[in-house]
């Protein structure tokens, strides 16, 4: 299952940084798996990743969820919003067709846009959840 996870996320990555909409939105390169020190605001960064067993009697694969965070420092959370927006709206053009697996099902599961006073940054959430399957 973690080669499907792997698959999945790098598949997620190249999609978003395919769009130009979405990326003329984020600073460049704007999407890291895991962003430097250095990095400029607004960007995109890998999160949390979890997967669990779907498989039944004839077909094996994974619920896979995977979270992305947007990392702002606009005034009012406006620009984390959009970058948002463009994310889920990239990502609903995923295709569905990974080296030796297949998402049979991909949707936005839960989004959030807070303020991280310590931090001064505006910090968006967006988990995603797929359903893979292996098919070689």
């Amino acid at each position: 299952m973690a080669d499907a996870s792997l698959k999945l996320q790098a598949a997620m990555v190249a999609t978003m940084k395919a769009d130009v909409a979405l990326t003329a939105l984020l600073a460049a390169p704007g999407i890291y798996d895991l962003a430097p020190p250095s990095a400029s605001f607004p960007y995109i960064t890998l999160g949390r990743s979890d997967v669990a067993d779907w498989s039944t009697g004839t077909e094996e694969g994974g619920e896979h969820l995977v979270t992305l965070h947007v990392w702002s420092q606009g005034s009012g959370k406006a620009q984390c919003l959009r970058i948002m927006r463009e994310a889920t709206r990239t990502l609903g053009g995923l295709d569905p067709v990974l080296d030796g697996h297949f998402i049979v099902s991909f949707r936005l599961e839960y989004s959030e846009a807070v303020y991280d006073e310590d931090a001064r940054l505006h910090h968006g959430l967006l988990r995603y959840r797929a359903l893979v399957e292996r098919t070689g």
